[in-house]
């Protein structure tokens, strides 16, 4: 089957339905497309299909067609789909609409976004008829080879010289619109001689200043033509295909410079031609700095920037991907779990994106590209992860399918708001500035993601989400079969490359994550080979299975077997995630704390398509229930205690944490966790909640808000130059958290101010000093680690909790026997004594509140450590005691791991041998573990030996 097979009969047909769909204008062009391939495929024609262009354009160029908006979103969706030749579509479009642009402006208009969007798809045809065809087409109407003199036409000839003309008829039409008509010895292939004369049209500005309609809408088409000259002029490529014209034909570039002296001669005093001269001098400024750019690459690599789909091995070269290293630095850099960013790693990015794609003169086609491969290859580096408490997958493809996402989108909307800004404010209303950024930017980023399909050894999905990619696999075929069978049709034809492997890979999962913030739609899903053939044939008889979160939505209570599956399910959508935050701050006792574990599991995880949202709610959770002074009761904290134990477990693990100072909110999260501290803390449990339900308990709580603090400020520290010292000694990271939190809701505030008008509100800043309970331990914990304790000696409050503790410690060991040795050493303390003798007055468990029992915790530990080293006190059970402290309040392992880790600091304690009692040598049984490995190793010596 080839193009060969286009015939009348097929023809006749093809134009039936175009001017059937144009009466069925209320129908998506999606569907066109589809239907289209469909019947294409079934008569034997291939495609892309050179015939199918020129009918095309006849349809489209006709009466009917010329302003007929479903007929161009139909052409839009032809070059996404690969229907067409991209450089013969527009090539013979730019001759047909230039030339009728002031009968009929509206075509235009829609015209000028296909050019912008399209005019650099070059993509090579591996067919040598093919190229034949598309040259013949081509030069049949822009007559190319009669114009320049060229015998031997080729490919790469018609694409230099149709971007040539196309800088020269976009300045041409331009000038004529805005009534400076003027002639030059060279015009333009595109647009006739009877539009070119030297002298300014008075009557063209008069209409401009009446508002005459017809004339209005010449005047939008004369900027949106401005933008696109000015878009087209910025590019790289474009710099390399005026080189081009400049190296071979000078002649001709003479006359793109006659209309450079042209435009920079002009002084026009209109207020709205003012925005001409500006950008128009731009162009003017890059078109001449053609003759000095050096781009010292090779022939390969020259192609390689050019064409956008074609080899990508020149894009692997050393010197290609140098100027994009510190995207992989940053990214590798970022998963430093003991750095807290002062930005998110969005805005870094955002920023690191504009800044790398000017300084590298790149198109965003490249920029792109080497985004997404620096992503790709920071997810693959973790085949073989390190141990340790160190974020890993889960960190990684968050980078890859959430920031680096939405990071793209603050490009989009920062690169909108910038064209605005230049655009008078008298035209705004009339001016839609989303065209430029839905114009290069989004075509570089639909193009790169589209030849990630090339870089299968990135693409492959580790274990953890290739359910995942697969699932996005089957949504991607299930739609194209669900859109085909809306008519009835077979879909054993579909478009798609019948040699790719089934199941999805990574870049179905950036595709979804994409279209989800909508940087593309589902016209992606069209793509040559994007669904393989394995796949479609499943989309009828293994259907989509249904989402827990569509059952949730239905309004099915939360029972324990869809806990599970919500816990385990990412959520899809933000109205899901709404949903679940009210039933945690609104439901029942048992829905609270569910509706928190659901919220913080694989939606806060793994839910990279709102994981932004579900940030945000997870840390409006931890600070909804504050109360405004921390002087009363806390009873509001208590009744909210279930949920946020809930929050605070599922929010605290190594990923997750990480997940967060991703989204640039560790700042915002240890604030709020210093109120559920000073509260936990200072409330005495009851009896019922140091019991058989730690999940509950005030203990628990406390312990989880606590830990989760300790984390943030213990291992992530601020970068050098950001320390904070008293006396010259450097702080921890807690002020700094701090400090990052109050500028951050200073300058939101300001923001807001500024927007609003408001008045200063009361903010006050988080300040340690606040929370009296929390300073007294932060105070006492950097005494410890500066200097030793001075023994244990009685009357003092904390020193009373520890004898108490020290009576607890001991009823737990006494019940399974406690080593004695000699307690003779005239160095044994009081407190060795009171430790062993305490055996007699064992307590139950003490009811007190947490910040006395981890004031007291340091005497309790030199204590048990001055027993063990005196004798008095077994290795083994010191041991055991710690791990009956850490069951009975869990928060006391960080005063354990800074006391301990300050004592061998010292010096001060002699190491415990390893004796073989307390801790038992394996010398027993090291020879009988010797004796099973070479038995294991001899049978299977023999079993290679008989294959």
């Amino acid at each position: 089957m080839n193009s060969l097979q286009w015939n009348e009969q097929v023809n006749e047909a093809v134009t039936k339905r175009l001017q059937l769909w144009q009466q069925r204008s209320n129908e998506s062009p999606m569907t066109w497309v589809t239907e289209l391939i469909e019947y294409l495929n079934s008569v034997g024609v291939e495609l892309p299909s050179c015939e199918l262009v020129e009918l095309l354009v006849s349809q489209i160029c006709s009466e009917n067609g010329k302003d007929h908006p479903s007929m161009w979103k139909f052409l839009h969706q032809a070059l996404t789909s690969r229907l067409v030749f991209p450089l013969q579509l527009i090539s013979l479009l730019s001759y047909k609409v230039f030339r009728c642009r002031n009968f009929h402006p509206h075509a235009y208009a829609l015209f000028l976004p296909l050019l912008h969007q399209h005019v650099f798809n070059f993509h090579p045809i591996a067919s040598h008829s093919c190229n034949n065809k598309i040259i013949k087409s081509i030069d049949s109407v822009l007559h190319f080879s009669e114009t320049f003199k060229i015998h031997d036409l080729e490919l790469g000839h018609v694409f230099v010289l149709f971007f040539f003309n196309i800088i020269i008829a976009l300045i041409d039409s331009t000038l004529n619109d805005w009534g400076l008509q003027v002639t030059f010895n060279e015009r333009s292939c595109l647009v006739p001689k009877g539009d070119q004369y030297m002298e300014i049209d008075h009557n063209v500005m008069h209409n401009f200043k009446k508002g005459d309609y017809h004339e209005q809408i010449r005047k939008r088409n004369a900027i949106t033509a401005l933008e696109v000259l000015g878009r087209l002029s910025e590019s790289r490529k474009a710099t390399i295909l005026l080189q081009s014209v400049l190296l071979n034909m000078p002649e001709n570039f003479n006359c793109l410079l006659q209309r450079l002296q042209f435009l920079e001669s002009l002084e026009l005093a209109s207020s709205e031609l003012k925005l001409v001269n500006q950008v128009l001098r731009k162009v003017s400024t890059r078109i001449r700095g053609v003759s000095h750019f050096d781009y010292s690459l090779n022939k390969h690599q020259v192609v390689g920037m050019i064409v956008d789909v074609g080899s990508c091995k020149a894009l692997l070269k050393s010197n290609y991907r140098s100027c994009w290293v510190p995207l992989d630095i940053y990214m590798e850099n970022a998963m430093n779990s003991r750095q807290i960013p002062i930005k998110s790693a969005i805005e870094v990015l955002t920023e690191g994106i504009k800044t790398l794609q000017i300084f590298n003169q790149a198109s965003w086609h490249e920029t792109f590209l080497a985004l997404w491969l620096s992503a790709l290859r920071l997810v693959q580096r973790e085949r073989d992860p390190p141990e340790g408490p160190i974020p890993h997958l889960e960190a990684r493809l968050c980078m890859l399918l959430s920031i680096v996402p939405l990071a793209i989108v603050n490009v989009l909307r920062d690169d909108t708001e910038n064209n605005l800004s230049t655009v008078p404010v008298p035209m705004r209303s009339q001016y839609k500035p989303e065209m430029k950024s839905d114009g290069s930017i989004k075509l570089g980023l639909t193009s790169s993601v589209q030849v990630l399909g090339h870089f299968s050894g990135l693409l492959c999905p580790p274990a953890l989400v290739v359910d995942a990619a697969n699932q996005a696999a089957k949504k991607a075929a299930s739609f194209i079969y669900n859109s085909m069978n809306e008519k009835g049709e077979s879909f054993t034809s579909i478009h798609a490359n019948a040699n790719t492997k089934a199941g999805g890979n990574l870049r179905h999962l950036i595709v979804e994550a994409c279209i989800a913030r909508n940087l593309m739609d589902t016209s992606v899903y069209f793509w040559p080979g994007y669904v393989s053939t394995s796949v479609m044939s499943l989309s009828d008889s293994s259907p989509l299975e249904k989402s827990p979160w569509l059952t949730f939505m239905d309004g099915t209570p939360l029972n324990n077997s869809l806990i599970t599956a919500l816990t385990a399910t990412p959520a899809s959508s933000l109205a899901e995630i709404e949903k679940l935050y009210y039933i945690a701050l609104n439901g029942t006792e048992v829905e609270r704390p569910a509706a928190a574990k659901i919220l913080c599991g694989a939606s806060l995880s793994r839910g990279w398509y709102i994981q932004e949202h579900v940030v945000r709610y997870v840390v409006k959770l931890l600070a909804s229930p504050v109360p405004h002074s921390h002087s009363g009761t806390w009873g509001l904290l208590v009744d909210n205690m279930s949920m946020l134990s809930a929050v605070l477990r599922g929010a605290s693990c190594v990923d997750t944490v990480h997940i967060l100072s991703l989204h640039g909110v560790v700042p915002t999260v240890a604030a709020s966790l210093l109120p559920l501290c000073e509260a936990f803390g200072s409330i005495t449990p009851t009896p019922n909640s140091t019991g058989d339900e730690p999940s509950t308990s005030v203990y628990m709580a406390f312990s989880l808000a606590f830990l989760f603090l300790i984390r943030l400020w213990k291992f992530c520290t601020p970068p050098l130059d950001q320390c904070i010292t008293e006396g010259g000694i450097a702080v921890g990271g807690l002020e700094y958290l701090l400090t990052l939190h109050n500028n951050c809701v200073m300058s939101s505030q300001d923001k807001l101010k500024s927007n609003q008008n408001l008045l200063d509100s009361a903010f006050k800043p988080v300040s340690i000093d606040s929370f009296p309970k929390l300073r007294a331990l932060y105070c006492q914990y950097k005494s410890c680690v500066a200097s030793t304790l001075s023994g244990i000696s009685t009357g003092n409050s904390s020193h009373q909790t520890a004898s108490v503790i020290l009576s607890m410690i001991y009823q737990k060991m006494s019940k399974g026997g406690i080593s004695s040795s000699n307690c003779s050493s005239p160095n044994s303390s009081n407190a060795c004594s009171s430790l062993i003798n305490s055996g007699d007055d064992a307590l139950q468990r003490p009811v007190l509140p947490a910040w006395e029992v981890l004031e007291a915790l340091p005497f309790v530990l030199e204590a048990i450590l001055t027993a063990c080293v005196h004798g008095r006190l077994s290795s083994r059970d010191l041991t055991t005691g710690l791990r009956h402290l850490v069951d009975f309040l869990p928060a006391s392992i960080a005063a354990i791991i800074d006391y301990f880790s300050s004592e061998v600091t010292r010096g001060v304690w002699k190491q415990v041998p390893m004796n073989g009692t307390d801790w038992p040598s394996p010398a027993a049984v090291l020879q009988s573990v010797e004796s099973e490995i070479k038995a294991i190793l001899t049978h299977v010596g023999v079993e290679e030996a008989h294959q």
